[in-house]
Formats: structure tokens, C-alpha cells, sequence
């Protein structure tokens, strides 16, 4: 597929996403076979990855949202500031979170703390995509999908000041897009 000059190339197809997602859903189930599950869906990047995730998870699945803020076109503030939090308690339910992204892993710590203190009866996470390279504080990371090089990617569900979370593979966005990006 053809996106344009705003897009350099595809990095991981459509098709390979629905495989590895599929993986990760066959391996989440056996490991939670016979207990209840709570995914908390980290917005807006995470949705798709979410939706597509659920439906390849047997057995009694809950989901949850959770809403952030840590970037800014392309650039980290480095401070997380929570827009929505969960409307169910999570005490004492084993929970996985499920982002779309990991990299300075800032936010991850963030939210894992945040919902530690809630006292789950157990915690996992779940990432599409691990940029393991540029990470600043230690994760474990539990389900991921792929690990990618540290471009600025875009795509099923990832975007650029809200665009691009359409597109059905994940790209690497052009840097001629956010060159400039003073943000």
C-alpha cells in the first residue's frame, strides 16, 4: 500500500500484526486458563491493539480505560498527567495493562505504580511495540509484539498530533512530517 510522502515505509504489515496478536492471545489465555481477566487499555494509542487483543483472549475478559498524557508531537515532557482514569475498582482482580508503545518506559512506571497501589490480586503488562533502546527506567515486560528500532512510528492506533491512527500497518512517519517539531 501507498501512503504518500508523509509516511517513509511500512514497518510491520497488517498481516503480521494479526499473526502476532493472535500469538499473544493464545499465550495470555493459557497463562490466566480458568481466572478472570482485566485488560486496562492505555488511550488513545492502545485501542486497536486492545480490540484486536480481547476477541483472541478466551475465557471471562473485562476492559477498562485509562487516559494520558505524556507526549507532545514527538517530544516527552517527561511527566505523566493522568485525563481519565478507570471507572472499575481494581482491587484484587489480576490485571493486565495493555500499551500500545513502551519506550523511556516513564509512563509505564507511572501507571504501574499508580495501580499497584490499587492492590490487583495480580499485575501484567502487555505492549505492542517495545522500543527497548530507549528506555530509562527498567520494565518487565510481559506480552510484547514487537520490538522496534527508535523511529517515530504511526499506525493502528499510533498517530502524529492525531493523525494516522487509521492506517492498518504501523509506519515510520517521514521525518520531513515533524522536522521542526518545536514541541
Amino acid at each position: 500500500m501507498n501512503y504518500g510522502r508523509d509516511i517513509e515505509r511500512i514497518l510491520i504489515s497488517e498481516a503480521e500484526i494479526a499473526k502476532r496478536v493472535a500469538e499473544l492471545g493464545e499465550q495470555i489465555s493459557r497463562d490466566y486458563a480458568g481466572r478472570d481477566i482485566m485488560l486496562i487499555a492505555v488511550l488513545k494509542g492502545a485501542y486497536m491493539f486492545t480490540a484486536d487483543l480481547i476477541r483472541k483472549i478466551e475465557g471471562d475478559v473485562s476492559v477498562d480505560f485509562i487516559s494520558i498524557r505524556s507526549y507532545n508531537g514527538t517530544t516527552t515532557s517527561g511527566e505523566v498527567h493522568l485525563l481519565q482514569d478507570l471507572k472499575a475498582p481494581v482491587y484484587g482482580k489480576n490485571i493486565l495493562l495493555v500499551e500500545d508503545i513502551i519506550d523511556s518506559g516513564i509512563t509505564l512506571s507511572y501507571l504501574k505504580n499508580m495501580l499497584l497501589a490499587r492492590k490487583p490480586g495480580s499485575f501484567k503488562i502487555a505492549c505492542l511495540l517495545d522500543k527497548a533502546d530507549r528506555r530509562q527506567v527498567p520494565q518487565v515486560i510481559d506480552y510484547a509484539g514487537f520490538t522496534i528500532p527508535n523511529e517515530f512510528v504511526v499506525g493502528y492506533g499510533m498517530d502524529y498530533n492525531e493523525k494516522y491512527r487509521n492506517l492498518p500497518d504501523i509506519c515510520v512517519l517521514a521525518p520531513s512530517e515533524y522536522q521542526g517539531d518545536k514541541a
